[in-house]
C-alpha cells in the first residue's frame, strides 16, 4: 500500500468529496492560492475555482456565520480556521447556531458543516498558537469531534465527517502534516463511535489522542522490553466515544492511563477516566491515571515548552508504578 503524508490525506478527501458532491465547498483565510499556512489545500482552488475554494477576509465570526447559513440552505461547506487558537472567535456561531438549530427547529433543519482546525504544541508557536481546544466544543451537545492520529485516520474520517448532516469538528496535530502512512488509494470511510486497538496488550491499556498514539505507542514499545504488554487505543472520536471497546480492554487489563495534548484539568482525560471508573470499577487494580499538558499557558521557550506535554518517558515512568503497585501505596 502507498504512503502518503497527512496534508495529502486531507486533501485527498476533500478533493474526493467536493468531485463527488456539488454542495461541497470550502471557506476561510488563505485557502485557495496560498493552500493555507500549513499548505494542507494546496491545489484545490486550481481544480475547482474560486466559487468553491473560496478566500475570506480576517473575519472568523463572519465566515463561520456564513457557512452556518449556507449548511442550512442546501450546501456542505467546510471551514478551515487557521490555528485552533482562534477557535474562542467563532464560539457562538459554533456552540449557539450549528450545535443547537436542529433541535430547536424541532428536526426540520440540518447543518452539515465539517469545521477542520488544529492543535498541538512543542511548534515553538507561543500561548496564542499552541494550544489544543478540543475539550471545549467536546462540551456543546450537538457537535461530533474528530481527532485523527494518521494519515489514514485523517483522511477516513474527514470523509465521513463531510458526508454527515451534523457539524463536525476535525483537530488534526499540526505537528503531523508531513508524517507519511499507509492509505489506500480506493475509497474508504470510517464510521464515527469506533475506536481503534492499535497495540494488543493484557497489562495496562494506554488510551490516547491524536499524536498522543504515537506516544503511547513508543511507550508500550519501550514497556515491552521489560515484560509490560501494553493495549494502546485510539478513540479516533471522542464524541461520539466508544465507550464499549474501552470498557472492554480496561476489564482485561485492569489498569489504564489516558493520554492528552489538552490540559489535564476539566479536559479529555478527566472525561474518559471518569467513564472508566464509574463503569469498570470492580476491574480495576489501580486508580486510573491522566496525563494530560499542564495546566499553563504554551511557553514560547522551546526547554521549557518540551515539558508541558506527556511524552514517551514519562508515560512509562507513570506505567511502571501502576503495574508494581507502587500508585496504590502512594494514594
Amino acid at each position: 500500500m502507498r504512503e502518503i503524508t497527512l496534508s495529502q490525506a486531507v486533501n485527498e478527501a476533500i478533493a474526493e468529496e467536493m468531485r463527488r458532491d456539488p454542495t461541497v465547498f470550502l471557506l476561510g483565510e488563505d485557502v485557495a492560492e496560498a493552500g493555507t499556512p500549513f499548505k494542507v489545500l494546496s491545489g484545490l482552488v486550481e481544480e475547482f475555482g474560486t466559487e468553491r475554494v473560496i478566500d475570506t477576509p480576517i473575519a472568523e465570526p463572519g465566515f463561520m456565520g456564513i457557512a452556518v447559513g449556507a449548511a442550512m440552505t442546501g450546501s456542505r461547506p467546510i471551514v478551515d480556521l487557521m490555528f485552533g487558537d482562534f477557535i474562542f472567535l467563532i464560539m457562538d456561531q459554533l456552540c449557539n447556531q450549528a450545535a443547537k438549530t436542529h433541535y430547536m427547529s424541532g428536526g426540520k433543519l440540518n447543518v452539515p458543516l465539517v469545521l477542520r482546525t488544529n492543535m498541538g504544541a512543542t511548534r515553538r508557536s507561543a500561548a496564542q498558537h499552541s494550544q489544543s481546544l478540543h475539550a471545549l466544543v467536546s462540551h456543546i451537545p450537538g457537535l461530533k469531534v474528530a481527532m485523527p492520529s494518521s494519515a489514514y485516520e485523517a483522511k477516513g474520517l474527514m470523509k465521513t465527517a463531510i458526508r454527515d448532516n451534523n457539524p463536525v469538528v476535525i483537530f488534526e496535530d499540526k505537528l503531523m502534516y508531513q508524517d507519511k502512512a499507509p492509505v489506500p488509494e480506493e475509497e474508504y470511510l470510517i464510521p464515527f463511535g469506533e475506536a481503534n486497538v492499535k497495540r494488543e496488550g493484557s497489562d495496562i491499556t494506554l488510551i490516547a489522542t491524536s499524536s498522543m498514539v504515537q506516544v503511547a505507542e513508543k511507550a508500550a514499545a519501550i514497556l515491552s522490553n521489560e515484560g509490560i504488554e501494553a493495549e494502546v487505543i485510539d478513540p479516533r472520536t471522542i464524541v461520539p466515544l466508544d465507550e464499549a471497546t474501552l470498557i472492554k480492554s480496561v476489564k482485561k487489563t485492569s489498569r489504564a492511563i489516558v493520554i492528552d495534548e489538552g490540559h489535564q484539568s476539566y479536559g479529555v482525560t478527566s472525561e474518559i477516566a471518569s467513564r472508566l471508573n464509574e463503569k469498570a470499577f470492580y476491574h480495576l487494580d489501580t486508580p486510573v491515571v491522566r496525563m494530560g499538558a499542564m495546566d499553563v499557558p504554551i511557553p514560547f521557550s522551546p526547554a521549557l515548552e518540551d515539558i508541558t506535554v506527556p511524552t514517551p518517558d514519562r508515560v512509562v515512568e507513570m506505567a511502571r508504578k501502576l503495574c508494581s503497585g507502587e500508585m496504590i501505596h502512594a494514594a
